[in-house]
């Protein structure tokens, strides 16, 4: 399932009549240079370099790229025109006519404050203001009921008993460890979870901490908001109703999902060496949402090692990150992780690491009545019409006579084959045995 399904299926779960919402308000915006948590001499250094990529600019461009208020921006301005390292342009009697540009002296202190770091856009966040706005919308504070479980996995086969844990473990806010053979569903029930993620959460483009910027707003992953906001040209959502700081974005609980492709060093800051500024690794920007390791045990480094990097952020609720200068800072980790693997638990950690998981929910093999529900919604779904006949032929002569256990994939993946050669041959797909033959035969190798 691709992240825009995962994401559609979060969007669905919100609409969904009945379905209560926690809405967070966003931090007020702030009318000082104090209020923002910055220094000075940062606010100076962004308004330069973004004067030095975008030249001439309005007041009101310069407030909608930095975020930051008439307030705010004013005595920064004010220090630039006095320091004669920007100009001043008047094309009416209006604050919104005023342009600003920057002179020689600007330009070459703008070269300087690039070489720095190359970030420009939104102003960034304190780490302080981060750290007490997840806090407040923790995922710990989202409730799943019976119904709500119900309304995200109607659809599926899943036995009920899994249905229980899975509900009593996202009201944990703890990690969830899923696990069984391959092809039982364990990716698919994973995946679903994010159609359980209530409410409302504030993300901020950025945050900085020693005066190093980290990006935490991902397009790809936090999905604003936008019924009842404004959004400027960018986007971003804008509430004017609650004259909110617009260095935050109303999103849906985010949702990561990571596989095979995950290395240890991913789970540390990435510092870009060209631009000289920071992304968050996945924990972060998954934070008060969820995060699904995918494939356990299919990654370069040992299982083992990726196991042990989570120690901490699971027992404490809180990661150490470093910045590139050596610089250690702790941020929160409110995100419910779920390890998906084919891999038995006590293969992979120790006991002391497992009690930190906090639901261990194992996915086997379907029985009959489960499987041959799965075969008639794909049926349904492929227009193939549902042969009880082709059903315990496909049962009997093959998965018994195999040994081949009632795995939840495997359905689909035949009855896709049947749709693909019929399509090939120009006819009507059919439950026959001659074409389940053909289909097991090619879905599973032989010796």
């Amino acid at each position: 399932m691709s992240e825009a399904k995962i994401n559609s299926l979060f969007s669905e779960r919100n609409a969904r009549p009945g379905v209560e919402r926690r809405h967070v308000q966003l931090p007020a915006a702030p009318h000082s240079i104090e209020e923002t948590g910055l220094g000075f001499q940062f606010l100076v250094e962004l308004v330069t370099k973004t004067l030095f990529l975008r030249g001439q600019m309005r007041l009101q461009d310069l407030i909608k790229s930095t975020k930051l208020s008439m307030a705010v921006l004013e005595p920064v301005l004010s220090f630039l025109r006095t320091e004669y390292m920007c100009e001043v342009m008047r094309n009416g009697e209006t604050e919104t006519a005023i342009s600003y540009n920057l002179s020689e002296l600007g330009r070459e202190r703008g070269e300087d404050y690039l070489r720095k770091s190359q970030y420009v856009g939104p102003a960034p966040v304190s780490l302080d203001a981060y750290i007490k706005q997840v806090r407040e919308q923790s995922i710990a504070d989202m409730e799943v009921t019976k119904e709500h479980l119900a309304q995200v996995f109607g659809s599926l086969v899943v036995k009920d008993g899994i249905l229980r844990q899975l509900g009593a473990a996202m009201n944990s806010g703890r990690a969830i460890f899923v696990y069984g053979p391959s092809g039982s569903g364990k990716t698919y029930i994973a995946e679903h979870l994010a159609g359980l993620l209530n409410g409302d959460v504030a993300i901020p483009h950025a945050i900085v901490v020693d005066n190093e910027i980290i990006q935490i707003y991902d397009p790809l992953v936090h999905i604003p908001l936008l019924p009842k906001g404004s959004t400027d040209e960018s986007g971003f959502v804008l509430d004017r109703r609650l004259a909110s700081d617009a260095r935050w974005i109303l999103c849906h609980r985010p949702v990561i999902k990571t596989g095979g492709e995950l290395t240890l060093s991913m789970l540390d800051l990435d510092f870009d060496e060209g631009a000289r500024f920071y992304q968050a690794p996945p924990q972060v920007r998954a934070n008060n949402g969820l995060l699904i390791i995918d494939d356990l045990g299919r990654q370069l480094a040992p299982a083992v090692d990726i196991m042990n990097r989570w120690i901490v952020p699971l027992d404490r609720r809180v990661d150490y990150l470093a910045l590139h200068t050596g610089k250690k800072f702790m941020i929160p980790f409110d995100v419910i992780v779920v390890f998906s693997t084919n891999i038995a638990p006590s293969k992979l950690a120790d006991e002391a690491f497992l009690r930190r998981l906090g639901y261990k929910i194992y996915v086997g093999a379907l029985s009959e009545e489960e499987y041959r529900r799965i075969t008639q919604q794909v049926c349904q779904e492929l227009g193939i019409p549902y042969s009880e006949d082709g059903f315990n032929y496909l049962l009997h002569e093959h998965h018994y006579k195999s040994g081949k256990p009632l795995s939840a994939c495997i359905p689909r993946d035949i009855m896709e084959q049947l749709r693909d050669i019929s399509r090939y041959e120009g006819r009507q797909a059919e439950m026959t045995k001659e074409l389940l033959d053909w289909a097991w035969n090619n879905y599973f190798t032989h010796d």
